[in-house]
């Protein structure tokens, strides 16, 4: 058996790699692959969901205009690949990109796919048609589209206010599916149609999810498998006991913890598991509009008092990263230098020396020994918020915050901090896609339904603009750090830790890829098959 030790040095060795395990000769045709869940999603519309928990069982429904190469690890520019478009080009001006459109591709209903329909997917995302989402949390990426306009049914552009080179990699995201513009936003929360290789079965809550091969499926050869099955099972310990005595081909992606790894290991050496960053950080959500975080004191105490490599030791056994809001490297693009991060306050080594520092703000505000401030620190009731919230709540304790855990269901998870009816939470936030446009417009910016934390400055929205427009990668990249650099300061989002999970699978089920800076947008399944 292969020691935790060692599995860390393979994961590091092939961080940038491509994670697909493959056999020699052909993929074999048939067999559905059963996967175990970790939640039951609030619903089966991606465009109105913000967790991977509703991308990895839909995705396979739906196709994007461009989408990132699967078998590739490390999501960039350089991997993006035509999927309902054939084709794009920019402009002279770059304020239109055109997609020339696949032809002859069908819904799972049988009609046809058309530009109309690349065309209503947008407006909706935009807030133009008549139709409306019930959460748009990705609105903000659009904020520069002024229109999508079309060209008979196999050209649809996208006319922009001003240049934005990320537009692409947005578009590639799994989170950027096209819709049916016959299908209303309600029907597709609970019987999604798509031109993917998969057509939807059945969603039963907290039971299961069941997907069937799409026999129409415009991709000639795929997909391999006839289906995938998704059993819902909160539980990590049960799950995983499931998973090694062979009642699932793989885990819930990169939901695996450290320990856990090791009892698979140690039970079913023969299974197959990577150690991947994901580009989801574990953050701190403050309702910086109400008491009593509003004032800025108690937040910048609250930012002093982490002790990161405390909540990374406890729950991943030193497997993960500390940085600011982007990914650090070297799965992520844009992250800060260390030495940069290190002046952060908070950042720097000597936790105590924070502390105090900490302390002597919460005085400041009216807190001390005799006067303890009571917050309530409410997560998502999964292990992956939970655990960290307690580790947090222990933490806050060193500078007068007495915390009491309040844990929401996943349903009531996003609609709760998209309304701001919080004071303090832990909260994960993926990054869709690794690229500043996405991260900064998306949580930091005054209007987006993603901002949870009320967080709004004007100048540093400026500074977004101006990185989105520049082309000169260098000069991009010091512009990031100084904004990431900002938002850290600001205490706009406290980040406190970037982790490394695991992601198992039986020796048995190839083609499968774990993308090393996204968790969003590795779940098309139509080059995965079984060789049993």
């Amino acid at each position: 058996m292969r020691s935790v030790q060692a599995l860390a040095v393979a994961a590091a060795l092939s961080l940038l790699a491509v994670s697909t395990v493959a056999s020699a000769g052909e993929p074999k045709q048939g067999g559905i692959l059963r996967i175990y869940h970790r939640d039951s999603p609030g619903s089966a519309s991606i465009h109105e969901g913000a967790t991977y928990s509703v991308n990895v069982p839909f995705m396979p429904v739906f196709n994007n205009l461009v989408i990132y190469k699967q078998d590739v690890a490390q999501n960039s520019m350089d991997s993006i690949v035509p999927d309902l478009a054939d084709s794009w080009a920019w402009s002279s001006d770059n304020k239109t990109l055109t997609f020339k459109l696949h032809q002859g591709v069908k819904w799972h209903d049988g009609k046809p796919f058309t530009s109309a329909d690349v065309k209503c997917t947008f407006d909706m995302l935009m807030g133009k048609s008549a139709q409306k989402f019930r959460q748009n949390p990705r609105k903000s990426w659009y904020d520069q589209v002024n229109d999508v306009t079309t060209n008979g049914d196999y050209e649809a552009s996208f006319n922009l206010k001003r240049p934005q080179p990320a537009l692409l990699a947005l578009l590639a995201s799994g989170y950027t599916p096209i819709y049916p513009c016959h299908v209303s936003p309600a029907e597709m929360r609970t019987h999604p149609i798509g031109t993917g290789p998969f057509k939807f079965v059945e969603f039963k809550t907290n039971e299961s999810i069941k997907l069937v091969r799409n026999p129409d499926y415009f991709k000639k050869g795929l997909p391999h498998l006839d289906g995938i099955e998704f059993t819902i099972i909160p539980n990590r310990s049960t799950a995983i006991l499931a998973f090694v005595a062979g009642k699932f081909d793989m885990t819930f992606p990169t939901e695996v913890s450290i320990p856990l790894l090791k009892d698979v290991k140690s039970q079913a050496p023969n299974a197959i598991c990577v150690v991947e960053p994901n580009n989801v950080s574990t953050n701190i959500i403050v309702n910086s509009s109400s008491p009593p975080f509003d004032n800025l004191d108690i937040r910048r105490a609250m930012a002093l008092a982490l002790d990161r490599k405390a909540f990374i030791s406890i729950m991943f056994e030193g497997q993960g990263d500390i940085g600011g809001t982007m990914l650090p490297a070297p799965a992520g693009l844009w992250s800060m230098p260390k030495e940069m991060l290190e002046t952060i306050p908070g950042y720097g080594p000597d936790v105590n020396a924070n502390r105090e520092e900490a302390r002597k703000l919460m005085q400041k505000a009216g807190y001390g020994p005799d006067k303890h401030l009571a917050v309530k620190v409410s997560t998502r009731n999964i292990p992956v918020y939970r655990d960290p919230a307690v580790i947090l709540i222990d933490q806050l304790k060193s500078i007068y915050i007495d915390g009491e855990l309040d844990v929401v269901e996943t349903a009531n998870w996003f609609p709760k901090i998209a309304r701001k009816d919080y004071t303090l939470g832990l909260n994960l936030t993926g990054n869709a896609v690794d690229d500043p446009d996405q991260s900064f417009y998306e949580n930091y910016s005054c209007n987006s339904e993603r901002n949870y934390t009320n967080y709004c400055n004007r100048d540093i929205e400026k500074l977004f603009d101006q990185q989105s427009v520049e082309t000169d990668v260098a000069k991009r990249k010091q512009l990031v750090w100084d904004i990431d650099k900002k938002l850290q300061e600001d205490v706009a989002r406290p980040i406190i830790f970037h982790a490394r999970t695991g992601t198992c699978w039986q020796p048995y089920v190839k083609g499968v890829t774990v993308m090393v800076n996204s968790s969003y947008n590795g779940y098309r399944y139509e080059d995965v098959w079984l060789d049993k």
